[in-house]
């Protein structure tokens, strides 16, 4: 009998739960750990954080639907991870002994690389349910009192979709409370040009998005080193493309949402020989780590190079149906390994995406992720919202039933009217 530990039961981690639970035979016993009691599906927090949906609407409880796969779980935060050793150690002292490790725990949010920064500082976040419901708190302040608003991405963030998203999910909310006019609004990016995305641009991204933000008066900075966040100030340098300072900003605001930039869980960065220096799990094309062959990983804390050096640091992004082809490419490399086969799978670094826009929105299609490409796609329009909605109710509706589909290649397919995507 193999024991299968998975950590983390987010976008990767949970859905890689229920297809091993489907694929190995029923001797052997999967274990999932999770900080929280439940899944939250990350792509809604956007609208968590301004009313849009509540919390309980895009979570998951996560024993009920573990419990009728026969899928032991721990509520409960790793502390440290013995890997020569097989097993790892959770809070409150339980000791894990494991066969195979998967790690899908998501990324450290490194608020403290700038200071004055997060939700313990003096700017909000989007990163979590429980960060975007704390923020939907400050956006009701921003309504019944107007004042300037800066939207965007620190240095060494690596996910820009959701600072655009909500940049302009803010716009249309408040638009509708009929406060926008009293709403100065700028758009503060580490990205070296708007719509460069962590991906080098996609399409014509730079150009339509430039479109989009000036067509609701949202202002922007690229090349953006924000240094310093103080109560009702921030501090940002303006770098030019050699890196040197262009201009330095003094940018007020009465409401603030910045994404930070990611590093590895503490316990997952700790291993020696594990992780790349920001705490990022190493990995070879089968989604092993070189060092501990039995240790897998898969989603935002697998280490992927940036795209290009950028004047301010800037990471590549890892989309949803990135993440789970990884997933899926671990569970049949490690049914491979207990059968004494070799590992055979491999992820897809291709990114798709679909962006709410509040009132619109943005999907692209990058196929490989890292140019050059075989297929570069990007397109606008209201059915992208349309389908954003809809994408989150059957997402969730898999995840309560404990479905093993291709969600995301499934939905995006259909909704793309291609047969496949690579």
């Amino acid at each position: 009998m193999a024991h299968i530990v998975i950590l983390g039961a987010g976008i990767g981690g949970l859905p890689c739960a229920y297809e091993m639970k489907e694929i190995l035979s029923k001797e052997h016993k999967i274990t999932m750990i999770n900080e929280r009691d439940h899944f939250q599906f990350t792509p809604s927090n956007p609208w968590v954080a301004v009313g849009w949906r509540t919390q309980e609407e895009t979570a998951v409880p996560l024993a009920p639907v573990l419990a009728k796969k026969n899928i032991d779980f721990i509520q409960g935060r790793v502390s440290k991870i013995n890997a020569e050793d097989n097993n790892l150690v959770v809070d409150g002292g339980e000791t894990v002994e494991y066969d195979y490790l998967v790690i899908a725990t998501g990324p450290r949010l490194a608020f403290e690389e700038v200071e004055g920064s997060g939700p313990d500082g003096h700017t909000s976040s989007i990163c979590t349910t429980g960060h975007s419901a704390t923020a939907l708190g400050e956006y009701k302040k921003l309504v019944d009192k107007p004042g300037p608003v800066i939207i965007g991405a620190m240095p060494f963030a690596s996910c820009f979709g959701p600072a655009y998203e909500f940049a302009m999910i803010l716009d249309t909310a408040l638009c509708r409370e009929k406060v926008r006019n009293n709403v100065p609004m700028t758009f503060v990016t580490s990205e070296p040009y708007i719509g460069h995305l962590g991906l080098g641009g996609v399409g014509d991204s730079k150009s339509m998005l430039e479109s989009e933000l000036r067509s609701r008066s949202i202002n922007f900075i690229t090349n953006a080193k924000t240094t310093k966040v103080e109560e009702g100030m921030m501090f940002v340098d303006e770098l030019n493309d050699d890196g040197t300072v262009k201009k330095q900003h003094e940018l007020p605001f009465d409401y603030s949402m910045m994404l930070p930039a990611f590093k590895g869980v503490d316990a997952v960065a700790e291993v020696e020989g594990l992780c790349n220096p920001r705490g990022f799990v190493m990995i070879d094309e089968y989604q092993r780590n070189p060092k501990y062959n039995n240790i897998y990983s898969a989603g935002v804390c697998v280490a992927i190079p940036p795209v290009e050096a950028t004047p301010v640091p800037t990471g590549a992004p890892k989309t949803g149906y990135m993440i789970e082809t990884m997933a899926t490419a671990i569970v049949h490399n490690i049914a491979n390994e207990i059968a004494g086969e070799k590992p055979e799978a491999c992820g897809t670094w291709s990114a798709i995406c679909l962006a709410d826009m509040g009132d619109t929105g943005a999907a692209f299609v990058a196929i490989p992720q890292i140019p050059p490409r075989n297929v570069t796609w990007f397109k606008k329009g209201k059915w992208v919202h349309q389908a954003k909605i809809g994408f989150e109710k059957y997402f969730l509706r898999k995840m309560r039933k404990g479905s093993t589909d291709h969600v995301f290649e499934t939905f995006i397919l259909k909704i793309l009217g291609l047969k496949k995507l690579d």
